[in-house]
C-alpha cells in the first residue's frame, strides 16, 4: 500500500486531498501545524502528524514518524490580499516562508529519501494566480510564481533518480479558509489611493465567474503521481484552465516602447 505524506490538511485543498487519497486505498499521513482528531475519520490508513514548514525540526520529526513515502504534497500555504506599496517587507517575508521556503525545505528534506528509493512524487500546488496578472496579490503570486520556476528546475535535477516533480495550479475557491488565513495580514493594506480600485476588484470575487472547488484540486493531485504521467503541470478547473491560455502581458502592446527613465 503506497503513502502520501500532504501538508496542510486542516481545511481546504489539504484536507479534500488527504481524503481522496484515503478512499482510492493509499496510507495518508495528514499533517497541520495544530493537529485535530475531528478532522478526519478515525479509520485505518490515515494517520495525522504536526507538521510547521517553517521549522526545520518539526519537517524532520515528522518525516521520521511518517516513515517510508511514496508521495509528498506541498499544500500548506497562507493567503494575502493588498496594495504592495502598503505592505511591509517583514509580511511579505512571512508569506515567503511559509509558500515559498516552507516547501522548499519540505522538498529538501524528502529528497535524499526519494532518491535513496530511486521513486518518488513531489507535488506542489501553487495557484492560477502565476498563470495570468492579478492585481492586489503581488507578494502573494511572487511566493507562488517562485515554487513554479523551482519545481521545473527541481524536476530536471531529479529525473535522474526516478523521482518525479509536478505542479497543480488551483484556481480561486470560496470553499478554503484562504481569506481567513490572510485576513490578520491584510489589515491596513488597502491604503485610500486604492480603496476605490479594491472595492471592484472585491466585487468581482464576490460574484466569480466560476470557482474551483477542494475536490478539483484534490483530484489534480491524485492524477500527478502515476509514473506513466509525463505532464509536469495539473491545472485544477475551473478556471485555471482559460487562464493557461491568458497571456501573462497586455494583448494590446503600446505602439511604440517608451524610455524607461
Amino acid at each position: 500500500m503506497k503513502t502520501a505524506l500532504i501538508t496542510g490538511c486542516s481545511s481546504g485543498y489539504g484536507l479534500a486531498t488527504a481524503l481522496h487519497f484515503h478512499a482510492q486505498g493509499w496510507q495518508v499521513i495528514a499533517t497541520m501545524r495544530r493537529p485535530r482528531a475531528d478532522l478526519l475519520p478515525a479509520a485505518a490508513g490515515i494517520r495525522v502528524l504536526a507538521l510547521d514548514v517553517t521549522d526545520a525540526e518539526s519537517i524532520a520529526r515528522a518525516l521520521d514518524h511518517a516513515g517510508p513515502i511514496d508521495v509528498l504534497v506541498n499544500n500548506a500555504g497562507v493567503g494575502l490580499f493588498g496594495a504592495f506599496e502598503a505592505t511591509p517587507m517583514a509580511t511579505v517575508r512571512e508569506i515567503f516562508d511559509t509558500n515559498t521556503f516552507g516547501t522548499m525545505a519540505m522538498c529538501q528534506a524528502a529528497i535524499p529519501r526519494f532518491r535513496e528509493r530511486g521513486a518518488g512524487t513531489i507535488v506542489n500546488v501553487t495557484s492560477s494566480a502565476t498563470l495570468a496578472p492579478f492585481p492586489l496579490v503581488a507578494a502573494y503570486t511572487a511566493s507562488k510564481t517562485a515554487i513554479e520556476g523551482f519545481s521545473e528546475s527541481l524536476a530536471l535535477e531529479l529525473a535522474q533518480f526516478g523521482v518525479r516533480t509536478r505542479l497543480v495550479e488551483p484556481g480561486y475557491c470560496p470553499d478554503t479558509r484562504f481569506a481567513d488565513n490572510g485576513a490578520a495580514r491584510t489589515d491596513g493594506l488597502v491604503t485610500e489611493p486604492y480603496a476605490a480600485f479594491a472595492g471592484k476588484f472585491f466585487e468581482g470575487f464576490a460574484q466569480p465567474a466560476a470557482t474551483t472547488h477542494p475536490q478539483d484540486v484534490a483530484e489534480a493531485v491524485w492524477q500527478a503521481p502515476p509514473p506513466t504521467t509525463h505532464r509536469p503541470r495539473f491545472p485544477a478547473p475551473p478556471p485555471p484552465v482559460g487562464l493557461a491560455r491568458r497571456p501573462r502581458c497586455s494583448p494590446r502592446p503600446p505602439r511604440r516602447l517608451a524610455p524607461l527613465w
